[in-house]
């Protein structure tokens, strides 16, 4: 059977609002960023940036390192890894097509419903 709207590439583990914050962010700041400054991109709070960033730790898409910060406090940085970048780019990939055969389909049957 071709389940054509299955949609296999859509991986639960991005498919959140806060992790498709987290994500896109941390791939265009490959050099990594400090959790308040995640949290400020995000527009995240505590509590939720740090559950998204614990989930994303435990399935490797992302890492922290404790690093010391131009104030000479210690702060943590959060870096996507090579194999969650390629994940998360391949899921965005899925979104893509999803979104084409919606439009695709919508336009389709468009032309074929009678006017009321």
């Amino acid at each position: 059977m071709n389940a054509r709207f299955s949609y296999a590439g859509l991986e639960r583990i991005f498919h959140e609002r806060g992790r498709l914050a987290v994500c896109p962010c941390l791939v265009a700041n490959p050099a990594g960023l400090s959790f308040a400054d995640l949290q400020d991109a995000c527009g995240l709070t505590d509590g939720n940036l740090n559950r998204h960033l614990h989930a994303l730790r435990e399935l490797d898409v992302v890492d922290s390192k404790r690093m010391r910060g131009s104030s000479g406090r210690p702060q943590t940085v959060y870096r996507i890894t090579r194999s969650g970048r390629a994940r998360f780019l391949a899921y965005v990939d899925e979104l893509e097509s999803l979104v084409n055969d919606v439009h695709e389909r919508a336009a389709a049957t468009l032309g074929k419903l009678s006017p009321t």
